[in-house]
């Protein structure tokens, strides 16, 4: 009886694409598929009903496909999350690291394809994230903490304008004027909803935007610390900054240890994301804190209702971020306390 590795022999192709092209799958280049169908052909290949369906079945676990797996506690709170909600439902999942590179990313939403993965909760690397894959293959989709504007797809992010307007409002009230901010990557939306959250907080208060005070970081220490260091090299140097995640914030301490200046006296700052040292360094960082656990866990409630029939629209859910204020942004000696704005 002829078998799939003869067909797969024949062919000169690895075993997995021959089952992509049997089934149908639209990945496959279609000069392979025809010389793929033509080998079927030619050694009367018949496959085994019994054991087609069985594969068919989606099987009992997720595919968590995060950006970058290093960005400190805030992905693995979300990890968590996602695990907690798939485990109280009777699912598994398999954690993939994208490492922010969309070519990876492409490579593991494929591999959740070929698995038969029942879903997938995915923090998409950038505009050129490709979910047609999934969705062609029947595979439901639920983004977590970054939106895809390109796909209307269930997603769970925390209200990144609201928090960072909190954040710079704050440094405000507290008699700062020179704002910088180190903004992360535009194309993600975490990275421009962030810096346009800087910019409407400056506006509102009546200031205009300096852009000679922003920098565009890549969510890692060494990009955070060339960034602050740019920023630093100011005449007149900036009094205070605001870093759009947890791995520039800690670049950025370097970079203002490095410059022997003290916190907050010479410069405050404000990061986002909570981390677990904020609070035991010399000076305790203020930080804005997004509710990573729930996020994880929002997703999965999501994923869970489309994989049990809701067939609606598609749903965004914005959760609250919160300000944790510590020494870090101290009120400005010698300054005046504005007013608020209304």
């Amino acid at each position: 009886m002829t078998t799939i590795s003869d067909v797969a022999r024949e062919a000169g192709v690895s075993v997995s694409t021959v089952s992509r092209v049997l089934n149908g799958n639209k990945r496959v280049d279609p000069r392979l598929a025809a010389k793929v169908a033509r080998v079927v052909k030619e050694l009367n290949y018949r496959p085994n009903r019994v054991a087609r369906s069985l594969r068919l079945r989606r099987n009992r676990v997720w595919a968590l496909v995060i950006s970058d797996v290093r960005t400190g506690s805030f992905f693995a709170d979300v990890a968590r999350g996602v695990e907690d909600g798939a485990h109280e439902a009777g699912y598994s999942v398999f954690l993939c690291n994208a490492d922010e590179d969309p070519s990876k990313e492409a490579e593991y939403l494929h591999l959740a394809i070929d698995e038969n993965v029942a879903g997938v909760i995915l923090t998409p690397s950038g505009p050129s994230t490709d979910l047609r894959p999934l969705l062609d293959a029947g595979i439901h989709v639920v983004l977590a903490d970054r939106r895809l504007p390109s796909y209307q797809a269930d997603t769970v992010v925390a209200d990144n304008l609201s928090g960072v307007m909190g954040a710079v409002d704050h440094l405000l009230a507290n008699g700062y004027r020179r704002i910088a901010c180190v903004a992360g990557p535009l194309a993600t939306t975490t990275g421009s909803e962030r810096l346009a959250g800087y910019r409407m907080a400056l506006e509102h208060a009546g200031i205009a935007v300096d852009d000679s005070l922003v920098r565009v970081g890549d969510f890692r220490e060494e990009g955070g610390r060339q960034a602050m260091q740019e920023l630093l090299e100011q005449k007149p140097p900036p009094d205070a900054v605001f870093v759009a995640n947890n791995r520039m914030t800690a670049g950025a301490l370097q970079a203002i240890e490095e410059a022997k200046l003290a916190i907050p006296e010479d410069i405050a700052v404000i990061g986002y994301d909570e981390m677990s040292w904020a609070r035991l360094l010399r000076t305790a960082l203020t930080t804005v804190s997004q509710p990573a656990y729930e996020l994880g866990h929002e997703s999965a409630l999501l994923l869970l209702t489309r994989i049990n029939g809701y067939s609606g629209l598609p749903r965004t859910m914005i959760l609250p971020t919160y300000l944790n204020i510590r020494a870090s942004s101290a009120p400005k000696r010698g300054a005046s306390r504005p007013r608020s704005r209304p």
